[in-house]
């Protein structure tokens, strides 16, 4: 009896040990998926300032946050803390902690610039300076420019989901790739006239739908060959894709509407009148909603329904509304496969510092299940 109590004892031990050391590692490695946020950032060219929405209210957030002058792109860290902006008038780049809603760093970088984009690991920010013909890498751990990679006259930027390249489109016929390991460019890709508009990725990588006046051309990633042209209207500038993959949202300064894409069909469904100026569009993480920023004098954000693609409300924000971002985290892996071949580094909610990181939180989640 008493070595039957004993050996209770130890498994009751061992499996409250477990439990401990898994809540802990939980704690650590899924503390920026519990602090993500949800919160979009809008920045106001005309205002030099940035408006925050919460969309579980579509309403703006305290009062507009000042930042550089003329700020254009803006992009949020994956765990939703910083949010970065590309102040196109004062050639350099705020920071703003989500935490507070203030700006808490000021980078320098080069001419103009005018888009941004984050790694999925959250620990580079890519910079277009579309008057200095460069762009900026900035370290986010320590706000600082490590590299500066000549480009001539870029203007839009995106990074795959892998995080492996950015793609950059410069007002001529091709898109540039960049190598974010070793920060050069590493091809390019024919689109057969020029471009200067926005470009997005399927989240499994496999397609690139990239802008043009006219048009949206898609991209098979495995050839960098376009596979399709889809005709959508007057000055078309920007692109998102809903988190699922099942539709692309463009944005047409001409016409002065948004037209959502079947990507399983490349065509356009339907056709949604918005306010003037449509610019730099996204949707929001959970996919319900496209939020357009609408670039006049009074400045505006339109909320579009996902499931009805109708209008659903206008938020006020500030004059020059011209881009919004929202936080996008990537999910944690299911499987070891995951982790291997520098997969480690795609997921940030929870963010691994190496692959046996990665392979140690699968083995956690197999434990737990079992």
């Amino acid at each position: 009896m008493k070595n039957l109590t004993q050996k209770l004892s130890k498994h009751f031990l061992g499996v409250s040990v477990r439990v401990v050391t898994l809540a802990l590692f939980l704690m650590v490695f899924g503390a920026s998926a519990a602090l993500a946020q949800t919160r979009g950032y809008v920045t106001n060219s005309i205002d030099n300032t940035v408006s925050v929405i919460d969309p579980a209210t579509n309403t703006v957030v305290g009062t507009p946050i000042s930042v550089g002058t003329g700020p254009r792109g803006v992009a949020v860290t994956p765990n939703g803390a910083f949010a970065y902006v590309a102040n196109f008038g004062s050639n350099d780049v705020s920071v703003i902690s989500a935490a507070t809603n203030t700006v808490v760093a000021t980078v320098p970088v080069g001419l103009g610039p005018n888009d941004i984009a984050i790694t999925p690991n959250g620990a580079f920010a890519y910079v277009t300076n579309s008057v200095g013909n460069s762009v900026s890498v900035i370290n986010t751990a320590t706000d600082m420019v490590t590299a500066t990679i000549p480009l001539t006259a870029p203007q839009r930027i995106a990074i795959t989901p892998s995080g492996r390249f950015a793609w950059v489109t410069n007002n001529s016929s091709n898109i540039e790739v960049i190598d974010t390991a070793a920060n050069v460019v590493s091809d390019t890709v024919p689109l057969g006239s020029s471009s200067n508009g926005g470009i997005a990725f399927t989240p499994n990588g496999a397609f690139a739908y990239a802008v043009l006046p006219f048009s949206v051309k898609v991209i098979d990633r495995a050839t960098n060959v376009v596979v399709a042209t889809i005709n959508t209207g007057t000055g078309a500038d920007s692109v998102a894709i809903t988190p699922n993959g099942a539709f692309a949202y463009v944005s047409m300064i001409g016409v002065s509407r948004v037209s959502p894409i079947n990507t399983a069909t490349n065509t356009v469904v339907t056709n949604i009148s918005v306010g003037n100026n449509p610019r730099r569009l996204a949707v929001d993480p959970t996919g319900t909603s496209v939020y357009v920023p609408q670039s006049s004098s009074s400045g505006t954000v339109t909320v579009i329904s996902t499931a009805t693609n109708m209008v659903t409300g206008t938020i006020a924000t500030g004059a020059g509304s011209t881009a919004i971002a929202f936080a996008v985290p990537t999910q944690g892996p299911t499987n070891k496969d995951q982790c291997k071949d520098g997969g480690w580094a795609t997921f940030t909610n929870p963010e691994f510092k190496n692959q046996g990181q990665c392979i140690k939180f699968v083995n956690h989640m197999d434990e737990h299940e079992h």
